[in-house]
């Protein structure tokens, strides 16, 4: 197997390991959020404000689309393209110029 064949599997082997994260990320959040309003209906169920809790939904589905999933990978891609310009290595050191400025 040739060099960039094998560079083009690993790279398609990451951009799928990311975006199995950015799922598990936004899976995530969505559960905390859930949970976060489980919580409160069961508090104002318990204070006697008169909400009922209805228990026919026992899962919830969310979709999200690739479309949305390509933006996140693709800002990911430029932030991390940055990070390893050498612009970025310089401001990391913190080097400056002459005149006490920095680069």
């Amino acid at each position: 197997m040739g060099s960039k064949t094998k560079e083009r599997k690993e790279e398609k082997m990451n951009e799928e390991n990311l975006r199995e994260q950015i799922n598990e990320l936004i899976k995530d959040e969505i559960q905390d959020v859930i949970n976060d309003y489980v919580d409160t209906v069961e508090d104002q169920s318990h204070g006697g404000l008169g909400f009922v809790r209805t228990d026919d939904e026992s899962e919830l589905k969310v979709n999200i689309s690739n479309k949305e999933i390509d933006k996140i990978i693709k800002e990911y891609k430029k932030i991390k393209k940055r990070e390893r310009s050498n612009i970025s290595h310089i401001k990391k050191l913190g080097l400056l110029d002459k005149n006490g400025n920095p680069l």
